[in-house]
This record gives C-alpha cells, structure tokens and sequence, in this order.
C-alpha cells in the first residue's frame, strides 16, 4: 500500500511539471513568431514603409517592456497576498492570444495600429512570464530548481521548432497573416493544462481587492528599501538588469539582422532558427544539470563567456556559413543563460513572497532594462548601421559578467523580514 501511494504521489508531481512546462511550450510559439522572427520582419519591412524599420521596432518593443515594468511588481504582490496567479496569468495570456491573432488583419502603412498591436501582445506575454515563473518554487524541491528550470526552457523550445514547422508552408508561399492565427492557436492549446492541473496555494487570509492593490504598492517601496538586506539577491539582480538586456536584444533583432545586413533568405533563416532552437533544447537540459553541480553563479559566467564570444563573432561575420556558427553558440547561451537565471533567482528569494519578488526580477529587472537595449540599438542602426550597433551589446554582457562574479549562491535563503 505505501509503495502505491508512493508510486502514486510520484507520478502527480511529475504530471504538474509536465503542465508548468507545457506553458512553455505554449508561449514559446508566441516568441518565436511574433518576437524573434516574423513579425519583426513583417512590422519592419513590410508594415513600415519610409526605411526606419529598426527604430520604430526598437521603440516597439521599448514600450511593450515599460508597460509591464510598470504593471508587474505591483501584480505580483496581489498575487502573493490573493494567492490569485492564474487569474493574472489568465488575463496577460488572452491579451497574448488576441494581439498575435490580430496582426493577422494589418496592411501596409499601419505603423501604429502595428505597433500599438504589438505593445499590448507582448506586454501580455511578458506579464504572464511573472506568473508563470512564481509557480516554480511551489511546484520543485529547492535543489531541483535547476534541473525544472531547465525542462522548461527545453520544452519551450521544443515548442519554438514546432511552431516553425507548422508555418513554414506559410512562410514560404508569404501567406504570413495565416502564421500568425495558427501561432494564436497554439498558444491558447498548450496554456490550458496548467490551469487545470498546477495546483494554486489557497490565502491564508482574505482580503478586500482595494486593500490589496494599496498594500501590494506600500509593499513594492519596502522591497526596493530591504534590497540591501539582501547583498547577492541585489547584486544578481543588477547583473541580471544588464545582460538580459542585451539578450532580449538579441532576440528581437536578430532575425532583422541576419535579413537584412547578411542577405538571408527566408529559407535560410528558417534553417537557421531551427537549428538554434535544437541547441537550446539541449543546452536548457545540459546546463540545468550543470547548475545543479556547480552552481547557478558559476554557470551563468560560463553562459556570459559564451554570449561574449557571440557578439564577438556576430560582428564579425559576413556571410551565411560563418553565422551559422555564431548561431550554434547562441542556441547553447540562450536557453542555459536564461534557465539558470530563473533557477538562481528562486534560490535567492525567500519562499513566501515568491510572486512578489519575481514580479521585481521579471517584471522590472527583465522588463525595465530591456526598455534600453531595444532602443539603443534602434537609434544606433538608424544612425550608423546594424553591425555598429551589435557593440553595445557586447558592453552589456561584460558589465553583467562584473556584477555577477558578486553574487554568493551558496548560502542558505535569510528570512524575509518587512520593515
């Protein structure tokens, strides 16, 4: 009878990671589509018409990051204290769904009803990121974070190769508008198994919705003052500002970049974005195991080296077959870099106000510096050209790299203690 309801209880824990990785899934498809590949093409090449296709994508997506940077921190102290995580994550996933389903209706010329599309899709998106990052402490032992952290990462790109493979018809025959409602679809399906099965911790108390919202924003200005109280959350917290910045950079333009300074064609790039996916599924998992062994710090300076190396061979490169081999790199760094952040950042957090402090690490260190990067390398294109602007990004990752080699990882998780 034990051994059954061990067997038992085994299978249900890895039933409900099954269903917080399918999220990934899901909103990876969103990623890859409408972030990483065509609709930065489709909203900078097509849609806009005068030439300035970076600065107005730059902007774009500057806004998107701001809108949530705003919203998060607060949004997830109303999490903490409601216990109410799916319903936000709900609402930014429908905000997602819609806003990729309605780029499909856009013509030509309609920069802003693109742009404003694109805002409110992907702060959708990335607002849900934060509630769908919270639940990783409640649903893994605390020295599991990496290996789940990682399956997840893994799963989502597994999800950004299929949806390549569902459109790709699509996009070759230029029948784009019908991408984008099979990638609403996609995202909506693999959404629904973590509502329904990632159980939810009940509030211990109840409380009036406006009290909430009033405490949740007091809450937010006595986490930015007891930052201090916590000297390597802090540090990783400024390392993490810098070179996530330079990633989600990297994510937005890349396709751009490959399009329109190396001459890719669209089969090229396809090939190209699988096969970046296909080394990420693997570095995800790799380095989930290796941050487990040696360390979630000492992991992400590895990764940090690794992005390093990239910009270094991104600049560099001048035709298809050498960025193919910046490319391979890039699928190793991303997914691991990425994984094992999420990984430290719950290891570093103090349990009960997990949906808090993930609302700051997504929501205003993810967020909030990824208002920059976008920009600067808008206006820097613009103004000198795509190569010239890859540089800022490479400053990005050393300075990250500094501030990381700050951060102790090794120590047990000190008691939150409001003031």
């Amino acid at each position: 009878m034990q051994n059954s309801d061990r067997t038992s209880t085994q299978t249900l824990k890895t039933s409900v990671v099954a269903a917080w990785a399918s999220f990934d899934f899901a909103n990876s498809s969103f990623a890859m589509i409408m972030v990483t590949f065509v609709y930065p093409l489709y909203f900078g090449n097509v849609i806009v018409t005068d030439g300035k296709g970076d600065l107005y994508w730059g902007i774009a997506m500057s806004l998107s990051m701001l809108l949530v940077a705003l919203l998060a921190p607060a949004l997830g102290a109303i999490a903490d204290s409601t216990r109410s995580k799916k319903i936000f994550l709900a609402a930014f996933t429908a905000l997602a769904v819609l806003g990729t389903a309605g780029a499909a209706f856009l013509e030509p010329g309609m920069v802003l009803t693109g742009a404003l599309l694109f805002v409110l899709a992907n702060a959708g998106f990335e607002g849900g990121i934060v509630f769908y990052d919270a639940f990783l402490p409640e649903i893994a032992p605390r020295e599991r974070y990496g290996r789940i952290s990682g399956l997840g990462f893994a799963t989502g790109y597994i999800g950004s190769l299929v949806i390549i493979l569902l459109t790709k018809d699509l996009l070759l025959t230029n029948k784009i508008p019908e991408a984008f409602l099979i990638t609403a679809g996609v995202f909506a399906l693999f959404a629904i198994p973590l509502f329904l099965f990632v159980p939810e911790k009940k509030a211990s108390r109840s409380t009036r919705s406006i009290e909430t919202v009033r405490a949740s924003f007091r809450q937010i200005l006595t986490t930015l003052k007891n930052i201090r109280r916590f000297p390597s959350l802090a540090w990783f917290l400024l390392a993490f500002f810098l070179y996530n910045d330079a990633i989600l950079t990297v994510i937005g333009f890349s396709g751009r970049y490959a399009k329109n300074t190396l001459k890719f064609e669209t089969s090229d790039l396809i090939i190209l974005l699988m096969m970046v996916q296909a080394i990420a599924v693997i570095g995800s998992l790799i380095f989930g195991y290796v941050a487990d062994k040696l360390g979630a710090k000492r992991t992400i300076i590895i990764t940090l080296c690794i992005w390093i190396i990239v910009i270094l061979g991104a600049y560099l490169s001048t035709d298809v077959a050498s960025f193919y081999i910046v490319a391979a790199m890039t699928g190793i760094a991303l997914g691991s870099s990425q994984a094992t952040s999420r990984s430290l950042m719950a290891k570093l957090t103090p349990v009960e106000h997990t949906a808090e402090f993930f609302g700051f690490y997504d929501g205003f260190c993810g967020k909030a510096s990824a208002v920059i990067g976008p920009l600067l390398f808008g206006f820097l294109s613009t103004s000198f050209g795509q190569r010239p602007a890859i540089v800022s990004l490479g400053v990005l990752f050393i300075l990250g790299l500094l501030f990381m080699r700050k951060v102790e990882d090794n120590h047990p998780t000190p008691k939150y203690e409001p003031s």
